[in-house]
């Protein structure tokens, strides 16, 4: 039943990027197609998940035996930044057009305080490897249900007639308002 509670936690009721409001850049960045927003929910769970393992052994076999806690942000980004190097090097072997797709954004991974914040949070709530590993790619998994169903909205809006004043970036962001607004219907859930 926990790991339960912590799914549904972490997808709905405190979405990283609706709840929480972190990862935003990508968000609004990556989320003009369905097809780019699946790709980079699929790379950030990928990062998450590969992360969560990492972090949690970093810092349980050396950060916290030697008493260098402090160093967690610093060595957490460096991790970060090695699996998204290594994905991006995958990407662009195996769908260079998700590749091309995703351009700027997948580099931006490493920075998207989401991955790390993810990774901050998951020590502070001392979860265990599998504890950690569950929070991770829901997160990741809310993050992708997030990017996708704004992705999918903005697409809509497209074929829709919007205001001249509100034509490209206010839509999207009144967009994404009122998402998050619905996310909030599930805080009574958890």
């Amino acid at each position: 039943m926990e790991y339960f509670a912590i799914i549904i936690g972490a997808i709905f009721v405190n979405n990283v990027v609706l709840a929480q409001f972190l990862g935003i850049c990508p968000f609004l960045g990556v989320s003009s197609k369905v097809e780019t927003s699946m790709g980079m929910g699929a790379a950030v769970t990928f990062v998450m998940a590969l992360s969560s393992v990492v972090v949690w052994l970093i810092q349980t076999y050396i950060l916290a035996p030697l008493g260098i806690e402090f160093m967690q942000t610093i060595v957490f980004i460096l991790v970060i930044a090695a699996l998204v190097q290594m994905v991006e090097i995958v990407l662009k072997k195996v769908s260079p057009s998700l590749y091309q797709a995703l351009g700027i954004f997948l580099p931006l991974i490493t920075t998207n305080c989401a991955v790390l914040g993810v990774a901050l949070l998951m020590v502070q709530k001392e979860y265990g490897l599998l504890e950690g590993l569950v929070y991770s790619v829901s997160t990741a998994v809310g993050f992708a249900v997030a990017l996708v169903l704004f992705a999918g909205m903005r697409e809509r809006l497209e074929f829709e007639e919007v205001p001249k004043a509100f034509e490209g970036v206010p839509i999207a962001l009144i967009t994404a308002a009122l998402l998050a607004m619905a996310f909030m219907g599930f805080s009574g859930l958890v």
